[in-house]
């Protein structure tokens, strides 16, 4: 915020100032913000690493899952893209949550997003070691836990310095995703299958047609592959002109991570020599059989770096959910005192090691259950944030300034029912897990922070942001 002259402050007003919650630097504008939402989105590791899943089951009709799966995360980003105008605060889901649908949701949308603070940054971080592999051999936890103290240690500094390593990074990305699309346009198989009518090759490598069915099954994995734009809600308190600037920064890095993994899916579908490969997903492999192997090393490299970068930003987004809760009296008091702590580059550096730390000890946990159980977050999060969409323009509410979607209330209701779907199709054992953990943060809230309703968990927006 602007300096501005202020009278002499008295005794009391001065004790009254020193007791407010701290609060971010306004620092970052849209294109900050854009670069650390796409870095977390990571659209070359996508490409790299979710994508081939994608060709393994439904061949040649990927890039038509996923721009169905775009399609349906416009619903999302209109619903992050209004709550975030409206509740611009760096607890992210919980404080939009909160606010509008109760304090219990917004705990409970706040758990569900601790579970994914604690979680995704070690399992992405985890990948590290396979794509550093022709070059170095390295221990794959060791690998990870590495990353996760290097962007530790990197969250810890100013958000615009982090702004800057974070966009270099992501100019790696795009470099390696356009490598990608050039080869794969430039080696376009006149037998290739439609990108309509969809093929995969099947046991012995028989032609099967992808039907209706399987594209539908796999819109689980499309839909989350460019999720990453809710990063910028998070940011929110730290970006300037938020009424504007948040749906701008949620809408522009939906776009440009959508067509950064859009494009080469469909360069690679036209340019695999045959179905059989395609099917494979060894993306690398058809990189390096369209050029040579130090273009495959190349391209694994900023695969890796894509996977850093994207560690840096999640670091960065986690410790403001800790900060924000802490704000919020959230945990008892010492805890609160030491989240909330700024270090000398404005950062919650408290906060950031309460996240990387635990992070890097988490690689040496195998991530499988880790993955499915964060998939089960996200979507309960998700649900929640698309609920809290509905009641956005109850009261004093509806009148408020802020960005509003179009479609509204169709928008969140459709949302609700395909995320419902999801939650039905997902696996027992993570569902137990995630349940397990929500059951216990019920009573959490039952025998602490509701007989404590004045001074905990007092949901607050930063100042001049209030309706």
């Amino acid at each position: 915020m602007t300096d501005t002259l202020r009278p002499p402050q008295n005794v009391a007003a001065t004790a009254a100032a020193a007791a407010a919650p701290q609060q971010l630097k306004r620092s970052i504008g849209v294109v900050g913000g854009t670069l650390l939402t796409l870095s977390c989105v990571t659209p070359a590791s996508t490409l790299f690493v979710i994508v081939p899943e994608l060709f393994s089951s439904i061949g040649s009709a990927t890039a038509l899952a996923i721009a169905i799966g775009t399609v349906l995360c416009v619903a999302v980003a209109f619903c992050y893209s209004e709550l975030g105008t409206l509740i611009p605060s760096a607890g992210g889901e919980y404080a939009m949550v909160g606010t509008l649908a109760g304090r219990l949701m917004g705990w409970l949308v706040f758990v569900l997003s601790l579970i994914v603070v604690m979680i995704v940054p070690s399992v992405i971080a985890l990948g590290t070691a396979d794509y550093l592999a022709p070059v170095l051999h390295l221990d794959k936890a060791m690998t990870g836990a590495a990353v996760m103290l290097a962007a530790t240690l990197a969250g810890l500094l100013d958000l615009r310095a982090n702004a800057w390593i974070t966009g270099v990074f992501l100019v790696l990305e795009v470099i390696a995703a356009g490598v990608v699309s050039v080869l794969g346009f430039s080696h376009a198989n006149g037998n290739a299958p439609s990108l309509l009518h969809g093929v995969v090759a099947g046991d012995g490598g028989a032609t099967t047609t992808v039907g209706v069915g399987a594209i539908v099954g796999a819109l689980g994995i499309a839909l989350f592959i460019t999720q990453g734009f809710s990063t910028a809600v998070y940011l929110s308190e730290e970006l300037e002109n938020p009424r504007r600037n948040v749906s701008r920064t949620v809408l522009w890095t939906l776009g440009i991570s959508a067509a950064v993994i859009l494009i080469p899916v469909v360069a690679i579908t036209v340019g695999a020599p045959d179905l059989q490969t395609l099917t494979s997903g060894d993306i690398s492999g058809m990189v390096t059989a369209w050029s040579n192997s130090a273009v495959g090393t190349f391209i694994s490299l900023c695969v890796a770096l894509a996977i850093i970068n994207a560690g840096i930003v999640m670091v960065i987004q986690n410790s403001r959910v800790l900060f924000a809760s802490a704000r919020d009296k959230a945990w008892p008091e010492p805890v609160n005192k030491a989240f909330a702590t700024l270090g000398r580059f404005g950062s919650p550096w408290i906060a950031t090691l309460a996240v990387g730390l635990p992070g890097a000890a988490l690689c040496f946990v195998k991530g499988e259950l880790l993955s499915n159980i964060t998939g089960v977050a996200v979507t309960g999060m998700y649900l929640l944030v698309a609920i809290a969409a509905l009641l956005s323009r109850r009261g004093h509410h509806k009148h408020a300034a802020a960005w509003r979607m179009p479609l509204w209330p169709a928008v969140p209701v459709v949302l609700i029912a395909v995320l419902v779907y999801v939650m039905t199709q997902l696996d027992a054992e993570p569902l137990l897990w995630t349940g397990g953990i929500t059951a216990a943060a019920t009573l959490y809230w039952l025998f602490y922070l509701r007989p404590r309703q004045d001074t905990r968990w007092v949901i607050s927006l930063p100042e001049g942001q209030q309706d």
